[in-house]
C-alpha cells in the first residue's frame, strides 16, 4: 500500500513551495504546465487527496468548526475565541483552533489539517505574511469546495465570504478626538506597515480626526513599526520608540494602534522623564489585560472581541444550515454567493489614567 503523503511533504520532495503546490493541485493558472503535471503526478502516485476536496458538507457533517487565529497569546483573540465557543456549543457544535503564527505557510498546512473531515467551515483572520503576499488562493479554493469560511478583524476583498470586522476607521478618529478635546497639541500615531489592514485603517483615522479639526497631519508624527518588534523583542521596541521621542521632544499626546505600542509609549516616557497623564497622554487600541494593569492603567479603544466572535459563529453556523438546505445541484465553484454578510462592531472609548 502506498504511504499517504501530505501537502508538505511533496513540496519538499518536489523542492517547491507550499503555495506552489496547492496551487498546483487547484489548477491554478498561476502555476506552468509543466510544473501542475508534475505535481499532480506525483500527488497521483502516492495517493494524495486535497483534504479540503474529501470533505463533503452534505454527507459529512462534523458539527465542529474550525478557528484559524495569528497568534495565540494575544487578549483579543483569546476573547474572541471565547465568543465563539459561548454560541457554537449553545447551538450544538465544537471549535477546533488553530495557529499560524503569521505565517503564510502554517496558514495553508493548519486549513488542510483542520479540513480534513473534521471541521463543517472555517472562522478566521489573516497572517500577516498572507497579507503581504496578498495572496488569498487556499480561501478561495477552500470556499470553492464548499467549506465556508467567516473572517473576522483582518479581512480582504478578495475574497467573497461573510465578515466581521472592528470599525477601525471611527475608532481611531473617536480616539484622536478625545485627545484633541484634551487639549493635546501634537500627537504622535504608533501604527504598522501599511499592508496591515486594521493598521492601514486606523492610520487613516488618525489622518482624518486630525483634518477634521484643520490640523495638517505631520508625517514626521507618525511611526510605522516593523512588524518583527513585537512581544518577542521588547527591547528593540523601546529603543526605536524612544529614538521616536527624542526626535519628536513636542508630543504630548500619543495614539497607539494596538496596546503593546501604547503600553511601550508610557514606559518610554516615564524613562525620559515625562508624567502621564501631565506631559503626555496616551490612548492604544485594544482593551486588554496590559490597558488593566499597565501603569497607569490605559486608555483605550474597546474592540469588543467576545462579541465579534458571538457574531462570526452565528453567522457561520446560519451559513452552514443555510446550505444543507439547499439542493445538491448547487455548488459554490459554478456560481458566487452574492448574500455575503459584513457586520461592523462599534468601538468605545475606556478612560483611565493615562488621559487627563
Amino acid at each position: 500500500m502506498k504511504r499517504k503523503i501530505t501537502l508538505k511533504q511533496i513540496a519538499r520532495e518536489l523542492d517547491v513551495s507550499i503555495s506552489t503546490v496547492s496551487k498546483a493541485l487547484s489548477g491554478s493558472k498561476e502555476i506552468s504546465e509543466d510544473t501542475t503535471q508534475k505535481i499532480q503526478a506525483f500527488a497521483k502516485l502516492y495517493n494524495y487527496k486535497p483534504n479540503n476536496i474529501a470533505l463533503s458538507l452534505k454527507n459529512r457533517k462534523t458539527k465542529t468548526i474550525g478557528i484559524l487565529i495569528p497568534e495565540i497569546v494575544h487578549h483579543f483573540f483569546s476573547t474572541v475565541i471565547r465568543g465563539i465557543e459561548l454560541v457554537a456549543n449553545r447551538r450544538g457544535y465544537n471549535v477546533i483552533v488553530g495557529l499560524s503564527n503569521e505565517s503564510f505557510t502554517k496558514e495553508i498546512i493548519n486549513m488542510e489539517m483542520l479540513a480534513n473531515g473534521s471541521i463543517d467551515g472555517f472562522i478566521l483572520s489573516i497572517s500577516k505574511e498572507t497579507l503581504l503576499k496578498q495572496d488569498y488562493h487556499h480561501f478561495n479554493a477552500t470556499i470553492n469546495q464548499g467549506i465556508p469560511i467567516v473572517m473576522f478583524d483582518r479581512v480582504v476583498n478578495e475574497v467573497d465570504c461573510d465578515k466581521v470586522i472592528v470599525d477601525d476607521f471611527n475608532g481611531s478618529v473617536k480616539a484622536v478626538e478625545k485627545l484633541l478635546e484634551k487639549q493635546c497639541k501634537s500627537i504622535a500615531l504608533l501604527t504598522t506597515m501599511d499592508y496591515v489592514s486594521v493598521g492601514r485603517l486606523r492610520t487613516q483615522g488618525y489622518i482624518a480626526a486630525l483634518e477634521n479639526n484643520d490640523i495638517h497631519a505631520d508625517p514626521d508624527l507618525i511611526l510605522k513599526i516593523n512588524d518583527g518588534l513585537d512581544e518577542n523583542h521588547l527591547e528593540d521596541l523601546e529603543l526605536e520608540i524612544e529614538q521616536f521621542f527624542k526626535i519628536n521632544p513636542s508630543i504630548d499626546g500619543v495614539f497607539a494602534v494596538n496596546e503593546l505600542y501604547a503600553v511601550t509609549a508610557m514606559k518610554v516616557a516615564r524613562k525620559l522623564g515625562l508624567s502621564i497623564p501631565d506631559d503626555v497622554q496616551v490612548i492604544g487600541f485594544t482593551d486588554g489585560v496590559l490597558s488593566k494593569h499597565a501603569t497607569p492603567s490605559l486608555t483605550t479603544v474597546s474592540q469588543h472581541g467576545q462579541k465579534i466572535g458571538e457574531q462570526a459563529a452565528n453567522l457561520l453556523i446560519d451559513r452552514l444550515g443555510a446550505e444543507e438546505a439547499e439542493e445538491a445541484e448547487y455548488t459554490m465553484s459554478n456560481e458566487r454567493r452574492s448574500d455575503f454578510i459584513k457586520v461592523v462592531i462599534e468601538t468605545e472609548i475606556i478612560e483611565r489614567e493615562s488621559t487627563k
